[in-house]
């Protein structure tokens, strides 16, 4: 089954700056619609990028908005990288939130996460995956194919950490304890999770069970996003549950960025972490 996908970070920076651009030349939607034989829903749907801008109608924007020079190449280049299909969206039996998630996460620069149940998805070995996601299967009753396909996209998200992602998490230490799957599953996941540590790119911190925990939270991934051509981009915060996939408004971000930088100073070190990590590696 189809589903519908929301826009990409790329699409979103690029709508939000053909606003910028059009509000800076002091024109309204309805001015700019007129001059360009264009109706003012389409105008709208461009700039909430909840349609795609074809390169022609972006360069007649910024030629309406006098835009010349680098400036002007950097947004077709822009426009260029927004229409071109994600990986996932070859997977159409994905649910839209999840397929959402999957393209914020592929453009993020780094991913803060808090886990207090499983190790973070990017983290997981094949086995370990399976187990959780066929524990969510015999909820959701999913198909063996389906099954076969959420593993195969789990797997393919972990591509992200040979590339330039940072990710820094701080696991609460119950899910070194607690089992999913068999010893043999829980063993080779804490293996892959102390050679993980090694990678520049990765920060692991465990929260010890005999502290006084100073936030208590659901678990919760902050994905944090660089400048591209000049254009920010807002963090964002992903929290789930077992009905519901949530991204968290700006309004709200900053709360969860101090919730992280609370838990991670009240966190083991990454060196300590990792000798933690060994002895519940041992103890399987």
């Amino acid at each position: 089954m189809s589903t519908s996908r929301g826009p990409s970070v790329r699409q979103r920076r690029l709508a939000a700056e053909l606003r910028r651009l059009r509000e800076r030349r002091g024109l309204t939607g309805d001015e700019v619609a007129e001059r360009l034989t264009w109706s003012t829903a389409k105008v709208s749907r461009i700039e909430n990028a909840r349609t795609g801008a074809k390169i022609g109608d972006v360069r007649r924007l910024l030629d309406l908005y006098e835009i010349d020079g680098a400036r002007h190449e950097d947004l077709i280049s822009l426009a260029l990288d927004a229409g071109q299909r994600g990986w996932w969206e070859d997977y159409r039996d994905l649910p839209s939130s999840l397929a959402d998630f999957i393209a914020l996460e592929s453009e993020a620069t780094a991913t803060r996460e808090w886990g207090s149940t499983v190790f973070p998805g990017l983290l997981q070995t094949e086995s370990y995956a399976r187990n959780v996601i066929a524990g969510w299967s015999s909820l959701a009753t999913l198909p063996p194919q389906e099954l076969e396909r959420r593993l195969d996209v789990r797997m393919r998200r972990r591509e992200l950490l040979d590339g330039p992602l940072e990710l820094s998490a701080v696991l609460d230490e119950a899910v070194l304890q607690r089992r999913i799957g068999d010893q043999k599953v829980m063993r080779e996941q804490l293996e892959h999770l102390c050679l993980m540590t090694e990678r520049p790119n990765v920060t692991v911190q465990i929260l010890p069970l005999g502290i006084a925990h100073a936030v208590l939270a659901e678990s919760f991934i902050l994905l944090e996003f660089s400048p591209v051509h000049d254009i920010t981009f807002p963090d964002i915060v992903h929290t789930e549950s077992l009905t519901i996939s949530h991204f968290a408004d700006e309004a709200v971000t900053y709360m969860y960025r101090l919730a992280y930088s609370t838990l991670a100073g009240q966190a083991l070190d990454a060196a300590e972490s990792r000798r933690r990590i060994a002895e519940a590696k041992d103890a399987w």
